[in-house]
């Protein structure tokens, strides 16, 4: 029996542990995302008075980036990059008005997965940030959430943002 032990010690310790496969010891594969630039939906009575400014511009970015921060930094998620888009509603910021076109986009650039984000703007005070995310070969919708965030000027925006990325996206 001491015989058989010795044999068949060194063979274990090469092939690992009985039982284990190699799934439960492989890491999960991250999902590539395409995150496009926030967008701005304006339904505020200002609307057609006071066109989106280079504040509302800045604000947009700063939300882009604090969703890009967080989404890069999980453990789920691959950002692919997206500034070679060329599509006219990329480059319009108008992906919320194209149908899901932005899955196309995100196939080409190699994504997974496609994430617009929109910034609703419902008074000067009051806002919503949503997401959509595609699967980038069929376009169809993988996920849409909203906020409960409603009030805060356009500062609050990637306030928003970081919580639906976090409280959302990132806890599913």
């Amino acid at each position: 029996m001491r015989y058989i032990a010795f044999l068949l010690g060194p063979a274990m310790l090469l092939t690992g542990p009985i039982g284990a496969s190699s799934a439960e010891t492989a890491v999960p594969a991250r999902v590539k995302i395409a995150v496009f630039p926030f967008e701005l939906e304006d339904f505020s009575a200002g609307a057609a008075y006071v066109a989106p400014d280079e504040i509302d511009r800045e604000q947009l970015r700063l939300a882009t980036v604090e969703a890009r921060r967080l989404i890069a930094e999980s453990a789920r998620y691959q950002l692919v990059d997206v500034s070679a888009a060329t599509e006219p509603a990329a480059k319009a910021g108008k992906l919320r008005e194209c149908d899901g076109c932005d899955a196309k986009i995100a196939a080409a650039l190699g994504a997974d997965q496609s994430m617009v984000a929109i910034v609703s703007r419902i008074t000067r005070t009051e806002y919503a940030v949503t997401y959509k995310i595609r699967d980038a070969r069929s376009g169809a919708l993988v996920d849409v959430k909203q906020t409960d965030l409603r009030m805060g000027a356009n500062v609050a925006w990637s306030r928003g943002a970081r919580w639906l990325i976090e409280r959302r996206l990132l806890e599913q």
